[in-house]
């Protein structure tokens, strides 16, 4: 019976340093909570907060700006971040990443400060503000165009396009109000 207990738990001992000695990565980020690099849970985090605040400055620009062409771009932006914000959520949820539910101190001043005008200066300071967070955008997402990550890189290079619209249209209105 002695010599048989030893070789009863070979097997155990076996499973257990396999995989203890196994795929690095895969511990790794079981300990770190997440299925993706560093590069890919900042820009999750930096495209959530961004939607976020441009929903929340969009809303804002609905019910002050009197200009159609505001109305109807921040009523685009609405829905447009409402929906890539959902996705984005889920794809949060699939790779482990925690959820962004707030805005950074610097929009939320942004947000305060144009929410303070009224009539043209406030759809200059509003408009002023898509084209930076766009041209800002662009950035994030051409650059996680090339993430290892595919779901990643694949929200990148999908949603790339409405954003670069998005960035065109600001600027378009931002020239008109001059």
């Amino acid at each position: 019976m002695k010599k048989t207990t030893p070789l009863f738990l070979l097997p155990i001992v076996l499973v257990t340093i396999a995989s203890c000695t196994g795929d690095n990565k895969r511990a790794k980020n079981f300990n770190n909570k997440t299925l993706v690099d560093g590069q890919a849970l900042g820009f999750i985090k930096k495209a959530s907060e961004a939607g976020l605040a441009e929903i929340k400055a969009s809303a804002i620009a609905e019910t002050l700006s009197k200009n159609p062409r505001v109305v109807k771009f921040a009523k685009m932006m609405v829905e447009d971040h409402t929906e890539a914000g959902k996705q984005l959520a889920d794809l949060a949820d699939n790779k482990l990443v925690d959820k962004v539910d707030t805005i950074s101190v610097a929009h939320q001043k942004t947000i305060d400060s144009i929410a303070r005008l009224s009539g043209q200066n406030f759809d200059k300071a509003y408009m002023g503000m898509m084209v930076k967070d766009h041209t800002l955008a662009v950035d994030l997402f051409q650059e996680t165009t090339h993430n290892k990550n595919n779901a990643v890189q694949q929200f990148a290079k999908k949603t790339l396009p409405t954003i670069k619209m998005h960035l065109d249209s600001a600027r378009a209105i931002e020239a008109g109000l001059k």
